[in-house]
């Protein structure tokens, strides 16, 4: 039998991303989960796509999304399902703006 990993996120270690963000990571054999924290300084999560399906939900201030095509205010406990290999950014709007990001596969590129 397998040991569940209880985990505190303002525990985690963080990780420096972008110009002032953080990211803080858990994982799982199949799936993981990002804490996002985006910075004072960072405006932008520029464009990029990667093979990973992502569900990205705001936990804190709101986001300006263009994904797919569409562009899209969201704000907290509001959220996208985004299908594999689809051009996204994201545009913080407040600060202390927070996402938390599901993802599967495993992003090797977050650990």
């Amino acid at each position: 039998m397998e040991k569940v990993n209880f985990f505190k996120v303002n525990k985690l270690k963080a990780k420096k991303v972008l110009e002032d963000s953080r990211l803080k990571v858990v994982v799982n054999k199949n799936t993981m989960v990002t804490f996002f924290e985006f910075g004072p300084n960072t405006t932008i999560m520029p464009k990029h796509k990667h093979p990973h399906e992502q569900t990205a939900i705001v936990t804190a201030g709101s986001i300006k999304m263009v994904a797919g095509g569409e562009t899209k205010i969201l704000k907290a406990g509001e959220g996208a399902v985004i299908p594999p290999n689809v051009e996204h950014e994201v545009i913080p709007l407040e600060p202390n703006t927070k996402v938390m990001d599901v993802f599967y596969p495993i992003r090797e590129d977050y650990l």
